[in-house]
């Protein structure tokens, strides 16, 4: 009888469920979108009970669609949107209000009393983080302050929190597990690096209770088994990954220096540090990657808010084009951008700038700037926004870049592929797989569960779909680079200024 490892992958749009064979072959595939929520400008939320009925609906589906009884499924691989943080009442089950998305600024101003109080030292000491809106901890005692009720149950004990990993599990198990693994936990602002716990000072600065945080635990190991109710028999689950540190492990950067970039709703540049953290002097992160047994890998990372999210404003909010893949078309209509430049702060600037007030702007237009120009812009400020996080980590590193690895729903796109080659003057290198976020979760079960025996075969399975390498004339790329920056520069403090 033929086996299988399910991935679910639950993304900041949408889940999905992957079917993947001993060969680490896709099988089957489905997904389903969710509703985005923005109550306020610079605010983003999900419903934490959508999120999970979804992943369920396309778990479910993925196996019936193949035909597969569930004792086909060896075990499952959890991968999830980071940092989104969910807080809910541990004998309902009910969250205590929308989880409150990574890409939500509304706590910038709780970061900014923390910075000013000289915190940011201690904090990336001990997170390898920068004080910022993004991770969890500030979300988390915004959801105590300002939820009805939440911070007199949270000191009875009453609550639970966790990003998505920890919902997901929670939910599977119908609350047997509340865990989470040590790269999920690594980006809450709660959590020791170098210990590999949660941190009581950090919790006493934000006045978090140690009662709501789930157990942490390595990224591959089998934790425990669904109820039966879902699948009709109970499937283990046995890894957990966020996202970027999954497709780390996906694309098979297994040694230190070897560097991927997830380009999905942001973009993620990750490089494989070993097991060292670098803190970087750069504003990049230094990140736990992942644990396998007591082995303990750890990344520098640059997170950029706005990466397949422009493509989708071009799309939803401007209706330049219908479909995302039709941005490819419309932007190679012009030789190049006609001098406009696109910077893509519409919730703010992530690394290496870290301004929450940063804008949204479009320099360089004129009477002949065509939706095509615009498009190509937009392309172009995902390759530059690339190309600063890839400059400031090999110098953070010391390590010289010799190639990125691509992956993510826009790494498709040849065009832009083209560019961020030219960007970086690098060789970018596309797998045959690209769904290898998903693919890393699948990785990090089946090699728990004994699917797969090590990561040697797991890298034999490694194949390159195309290579793109630097065309553009280095000159004419450093003058286009410089301008870029220079956009940069202006559209930063918009919103605390004005």
């Amino acid at each position: 009888m033929q086996k299988y490892i399910l991935s679910l992958d639950s993304g900041t749009t949408s889940n999905r469920a992957i079917l993947f064979d001993h060969s680490g072959e896709i099988v089957s595939i489905t997904n389903q979108e969710f509703e985005q929520i923005y109550p306020k400008a610079g605010w983003v939320e999900h419903d934490p009970v959508a999120i999970w009925k979804t992943q369920l609906g396309v778990a479910r589906r993925v196996i019936r669609q193949q035909g597969l009884r569930a004792d086909q499924v060896s075990a499952i691989g959890i991968t999830n949107q980071r940092e989104t943080t969910v807080v809910w009442n541990r004998e309902t089950g009910e969250p205590v209000c929308n989880a409150i998305v990574w890409q939500d600024r509304r706590t910038s101003g709780i970061c900014d009393k923390l910075i000013g109080a000289g915190y940011e030292v201690m904090v990336q000491e001990k997170t390898g983080l920068v004080i910022d809106a993004y991770f969890s901890g500030t979300k988390l005692r915004w959801i105590l302050d300002h939820v009805r009720g939440a911070k007199h149950l949270a000191r009875e004990g009453k609550l639970a929190f966790g990003t998505i990993d920890t919902w997901l599990v929670w939910n599977f198990t119908k609350g047997a597990l509340h865990i989470t693994d040590v790269s999920n936990a690594s980006r809450t602002m709660l959590f020791n690096i170098h210990t590999l716990e949660w941190d009581s000072e950090l919790l006493a600065l934000l006045d978090i209770p140690v009662s709501m945080l789930p157990e942490v635990v390595a990224s591959s190991r089998v934790y425990g088994v669904t109820h039966p109710e879902f699948f009709g028999r109970e499937i283990p689950i046995a890894g957990i990954a966020g996202d970027q540190q999954s497709a780390l492990f996906g694309q098979m950067c297994l040694r230190e220096g070897m560097v991927k970039n997830t380009y999905g709703t942001g973009c993620f540049v990750m490089m494989n540090t070993g097991g060292r953290p670098i803190l970087s002097g750069n504003k990049l992160l230094a990140t736990v990657a992942w644990q396998i047994g007591d082995a303990v890998t750890y990344a520098l990372e640059g997170s950029i808010f706005m990466g397949g999210a422009i493509v989708q404003w071009l799309r939803d909010q401007l209706q330049f084009i219908v479909r995302s893949e039709d941005v490819e078309e419309l932007a190679l209509r012009v030789e190049d951008s006609g001098g406009v430049c696109l910077v893509p702060g519409f919730v703010g600037l992530g690394a290496p700038h870290w301004d929450p007030y940063a804008t949204g702007t479009l320099f360089g237009l004129s009477r002949g700037t065509t939706r095509a120009h615009i498009a190509r812009a937009a392309l172009e400020a995902i390759a530059f926004s690339t190309m600063e996080v890839i400059d400031s980590m090999a110098g953070d590193a010391g390590i010289p870049v010799a190639e990125l690895r691509v992956d993510g729903g826009a790494s498709v796109n040849n065009l832009l592929m083209q560019i961020q080659s030219d960007t970086i003057f690098k060789k970018v290198v596309r797998p045959r797989i690209t769904e290898t976020t998903a693919l890393g979760a699948a990785y990090l079960a089946g090699l728990a569960s004994g699917f797969w025996k090590d990561t040697e075969e797991l890298e034999k399975q490694w194949k390159i779909e195309r290579s793109f390498f630097p065309v553009v004339d280095p000159g004419e790329m450093e003058r286009r680079i410089a301008l870029w920056k220079e956009a940069v520069n202006r559209s930063k403090k918009w919103y605390q200024e004005h």
